[in-house]
């Protein structure tokens, strides 16, 4: 199982930026999915996870109403869009999957994924 994370880069506070994640391999239903973010001298923390293409994604407090967490099932691949944004939001930016569809209360849990990208790096930035 690969993942594949892209859409970084330099961004003004206030910018915008959408990141993409396409995910290949065999054997994985590809459930939950969610993004993950860790900023320099800071543990990872969980992003945005969407549980399956049915449920109401979940979200960080940090980012909610700023991030938007989509997924194409069709083309095997997750996006994070990501809006309004501010110093704090710097990091790598990494993507994650497992199989079948993790519960609520992991959702934002590092350890309950499986396989991970190799991260995307956004800089928030004047």
């Amino acid at each position: 199982v690969q993942l594949q994370a892209s859409g970084g880069g330099l961004v003004q506070p206030g910018g915008s930026a959408r990141l993409s994640c396409a995910f290949s391999g065999s054997g994985l239903d590809f459930g939950s999915i969610a993004w993950f973010r860790q900023a320099p001298g800071k543990e990872r923390e969980g992003v945005s996870a969407s549980r399956s293409r049915h449920d109401i994604p979940n979200y960080a407090d940090s980012v909610k109403g700023r991030f938007t967490i989509s997924r194409d099932n069709a083309k095997n691949t997750v996006y994070l869009q990501m809006n309004d944004l501010k110093l704090d939001d710097t990091a790598v930016y990494y993507c994650a999957t497992r199989q079948g569809r993790i519960v609520m209360s992991a959702a934002l849990s590092a350890q309950h994924y499986t396989y991970w990208g190799q991260g995307t790096l956004v800089t928030v930035s004047s």
